[in-house]
């Protein structure tokens, strides 16, 4: 079976080393400007390049013709995005060589934040209050109803980027005229004080088969917004914010019309209610080295076994998830202000993964005991932010 991988960011090798071992031909697709990244090539038949990874109806045409081109000697059997920004990419190229997996219709509930919430919504599936910045109506309407703060988020990007936070009806408005014509692109919704989770799946037949819930202790938005350093930790097994976000995951990837991929999902544990509220989702792996984290607690290399799934639904085959095991594990990554770290200091026996990246420090650490995790987090985060921390402003849109 011939596999087309897009991916306009350096990602995904554990995907494209499992693809190759099950017996396909692997093609990547991905940006010019990656071509010297380690790529796994010895498990790749050939890599082609653009100039861009803009989701542009220009870009849509240019990918089209390279497909066609492409199609004339190599039948492509399935098309996989590995970053968040190529899931359009893969569901405009299926829809126009009508190639199984997600089309563009299902694809805007794991990419477009608006779509998201209404589909939600309407499934009965707990969000904030929000709206649509199509109409000064319903602006006007949501500012009268809705009690503040409130976040001005764009519908097409990922993490917590170009996100604004307001405070009162003038604030919003201000935001809004400063989008211009470009404030279809973007909603508001009331911010929700709370704790905030995500949970990474892997979905079968329509089924989440597999699911890990864990916790932000520093959320992505705090890190984008206020420097901060990213931590996060595997949610107490059999507790109940465990079986809640396992029953919310599975009434998301059912109310999107999940059939087949790996996920990540992320709800907000509300201090006001109590109650878990949806905030977004993805149709591929978590970012941030989450999967890594996932992988030392419960031993599923999601990548790996997402790709697994899509050779077992091609094939018409049987998929059996792996012996699941349930350890604790927890993950921490910073900017770095050194190039190079000397991270030596991380040197605890449950420390089971360093992050190898320029001008970043990181670590994932494992247990039985979810306290030690927790106090390790805290010990190593205190050295982090004396030693090592860096920060950057948030980008007002996302770029790789």
């Amino acid at each position: 079976m011939n596999f087309l991988c897009i991916s306009c960011y350096f990602k995904g090798s554990a995907f494209l080393k499992a693809s190759k071992e099950m017996g396909n031909n692997v093609y990547l697709l991905t940006r010019e400007s990656l071509k010297n990244e380690p790529w796994p090539n010895e498990y790749i038949d050939e890599t082609f390049y653009t100039s861009t990874d803009e989701n542009t109806p220009e870009h849509f045409e240019t990918l089209i013709k390279g497909m066609a081109y492409l199609m004339k000697e190599k039948k492509i059997d399935r098309i996989v995005a590995l970053d968040d920004f190529d899931v359009e990419k893969a569901a405009m190229l299926r829809e126009e060589f009508r190639l199984p997996g997600m089309g563009q219709t299902t694809a805007r509930h794991f990419r477009d934040k608006l779509a998201m919430r209404m589909k939600a919504q309407e499934s009965g599936i707990n969000v904030p209050p929000f709206s649509s910045l199509f109409t000064d109506d319903a602006i006007n309407d949501f500012i009268a109803n809705t009690p503040t703060p409130w976040m001005v988020k764009p519908r097409g990007e990922a993490s917590a980027t170009g996100i604004t936070k307001v405070h009162s009806g003038d604030e919003l408005w201000k935001v809004v005229h400063a989008l211009g014509d470009k404030r279809h692109e973007y909603l508001v919704e009331q911010f929700k004080a709370g704790k905030v989770y995500h949970s990474d799946a892997l979905s079968v037949d329509g089924k989440v088969v597999f699911s890990r819930g864990s916790q932000y202790l520093s959320t992505p938005m705090e890190v984008a917004h206020g420097g901060g350093i990213f931590r996060s930790v595997v949610v107490p097994f059999y507790g109940d914010d465990d079986k809640q976000l396992q029953k919310e995951t599975e009434k998301v990837m059912t109310a999107f019309g999940m059939k087949y991929s790996a996920s990540h999902t992320e709800f907000i544990k509300s201090d006001e209610d109590g109650k878990f509220y949806f905030l977004e989702t993805a149709s591929r792996v978590g970012g941030a080295h989450v999967a890594e984290m996932v992988e030392m607690s419960s031993g599923i290399s999601l990548w790996a076994e997402w790709a697994k799934i899509e050779t077992a639904m091609l094939k018409g085959e049987k998929y059996k998830l792996p012996k699941v095991k349930k350890d604790y594990a927890g993950i921490l990554v910073s900017l770095s202000r050194f190039e190079h770290p000397d991270m030596s200091v991380f040197n605890d026996k449950e420390v089971v993964w360093k992050i190898d990246k320029a001008h970043h420090v990181g670590m994932i650490v494992k247990s039985k005991s979810r306290e030690r995790v927790l106090e390790l987090l805290d010990k190593y985060a205190a050295i982090v932010a004396k030693d090592f921390h860096a920060a950057v402003a948030a980008p007002d849109k996302s770029t790789h």
